[in-house]
């Protein structure tokens, strides 16, 4: 009983051992299957990603050779255009050349030919001189008399007529010399005048006001300009702000309306408020103190002059010291009236005329320039008229038009002041030598800079005391032009006559321009 439950078991475990092993097979041959399906699926994939490379790599090689294509085309294109245009410059450098071979065989013809005409002429000298040997001997076979004879003879008889002619001319100068002793004694009293040296100083243009911080401009320039605006309307003159620290520059030709504005926009920013009203309020009472200031000059320049009892009317007084805010070519007008009155004076009071008179033609021959910034027409015309409507003398009247060469001197006294006033204006250091050597000064500095090899333009800036130079890019490198600027400096001392230092610059500069479209 208990061997045939052992059998009985036996044989179970034998039977689920193989029906296992039969189920783990049937599982792998289901695995082998999925595998393989998996495996065609990722094949198909491949094959599909495969294709869509080939596609796009081809799709790449079609636009590749179409821009390949372009590009080719465009080349090409470029090509022949810059073809054409070599051939034309071959062309025209072929015609210059053929030009300037036809010049030079011109020239070496009129060469030859100045040549023969050389040899021509030094044939007929020696022929001339030849003939005149000839001639000097038939004379002295003629005349009996040697060649050095017949000079002895001539320069005698020259001598005589000379010493004759001598004598008439020394005796002609002595009587002139006599009749015109007291013209010429003055002449020299007035070259003496020459040596008066003056105070002068040159008028700018400009006038800097210090602002000291420069948030003050923002509040000159006010909202949107508004400030500015009214200013420069109010005082009629520019004014400009720039990134100059704790400054800002007032400009205009006419002095008195420029010093009027310098002291406006001065009080203006020490009181602290800046708006229009109070601008107009400001700008009303300095016109009216510099009104009284310019009364006051002209009454300390006519004391000065010793012209207090002369009742000059007070509206010309008002004038002379309007005249410190005039200039002419950079010399004061007051300064120059001065001058011209003083020297005036002197050259009246040793010839014996009236000195005061003088002195007062002086100081009001150019009255009328402190009227040309408000009334049309010339100082001059300006000037008689004012000085006529106020009953000047005729010896005043006549030197205002005979200054300026408008009628003749037709009296000691216009005669001085004309004088006096070519003097004042001439004299070294008033405007003329002054502005022509400065002017002659820059240009030989711009020459000096010009002449230099490779250079394309030169100049002049910061008074002269700079000269900025530009130079062929493409012909000089960074060391050359260092060669240059040293060049240009070593000669511009050797032949410019300056003070302190020039500063000479050069530029070196390419440029690549291109534009996208």
């Amino acid at each position: 009983m208990i061997i045939e439950i052992l059998i009985g078991s036996g044989v179970s475990a034998i039977a689920g051992f193989f029906l296992a092993k039969k189920l783990d097979n049937a599982k792998y041959d289901v695995l082998i299957a999925q595998a393989q399906a998996k495996a065609k699926v990722i094949e198909h994939e491949a094959e599909m990603i495969l294709k869509n490379a080939k596609h796009e790599i081809a799709e790449k090689e079609l636009l590749l050779k179409k821009e390949y294509d372009e590009e080719l085309l465009k080349l090409q294109r470029e090509f022949e255009r810059k073809e054409i245009l070599l051939e034309q410059k071959e062309k025209e450098l072929n015609e210059l050349i053929q030009d300037q071979l036809a010049k030079d065989r011109t020239l070496a013809r009129e060469f030859k030919n100045l040549e023969k005409e050389k040899m021509s002429l030094v044939k007929q000298k020696e022929l001339y001189e030849n003939k005149m040997r000839e001639a000097e001997s038939l004379i002295e076979r003629g005349a009996g008399l040697t060649k050095d004879e017949a000079k002895n003879i001539i320069l005698a008889q020259a001598k005589q007529d000379v010493r004759s002619e001598v004598a008439h001319i020394i005796r002609k100068a002595v009587k002139e010399a006599e009749k015109n002793a007291k013209k010429e004694a003055y002449w020299v009293i007035a070259q003496a005048t020459t040596r008066y040296a003056g105070e002068f100083a040159g008028e700018r243009l400009i006038n800097v006001v210090h602002i000291p911080d420069d948030d003050i401009k923002g509040r000159i320039i006010g909202r949107d300009g508004k400030n500015i605006k009214s200013l420069e309307s109010t005082l009629g003159v520019d004014i400009i702000v720039d990134d100059t620290p704790n400054a800002i520059t007032v400009s205009h030709f006419n002095i008195y309306r420029r010093q009027v504005a310098v002291e406006v926009i001065n009080r203006l920013v020490e009181d602290g408020r800046i708006h229009p009203a109070r601008i107009e309020e400001v700008h009303n009472k300095v016109l009216e103190e510099f009104e009284e200031k310019v009364l006051e000059i002209g009454e300390n320049v006519i004391l000065d002059l010793g012209l207090g009892n002369c009742a000059i009317h007070p509206e010309l007084i008002k004038l002379i010291g309007k005249l410190k805010y005039r200039a002419s070519y950079g010399q004061n007008a007051l300064g120059h009236s001065l001058e011209v009155a003083h020297l005036a004076g002197v050259m009246a009071a040793e010839m014996g005329a009236d000195e005061l008179l003088a002195k007062r033609a002086g100081i009001l021959h150019d009255i009328g320039k402190a009227l040309t910034n408000d009334y049309e027409g010339s100082h001059v015309s300006l000037g008689y008229e004012i000085c006529k409507r106020y009953n000047e003398p005729f010896e005043v009247l006549n030197a205002i038009k005979a200054h300026h060469g408008e009628e003749e001197a037709k009296s000691i006294e216009a005669a001085v002041v004309c004088t006096a006033d070519t003097l004042s204006a001439a004299r070294p250091g008033a405007r003329r030598e002054v502005l022509e050597s400065f002017l002659k000064r820059v240009q030989g500095i711009e020459e000096i800079a010009s002449s230099h090899e490779n250079v394309r333009l030169a100049y002049a800036i910061n008074a002269g005391r700079e000269v900025r130079v530009i130079v062929e890019a493409e012909l000089v490198n960074d060391d050359e032009a260092v060669l240059i600027s040293q060049e240009i400096a070593k000669e511009i001392s050797e032949k410019i006559s300056f003070p302190g230092e020039i500063k000479v610059m050069v530029i070196r500069e390419v440029r690549a321009i291109s534009y996208a479209s």
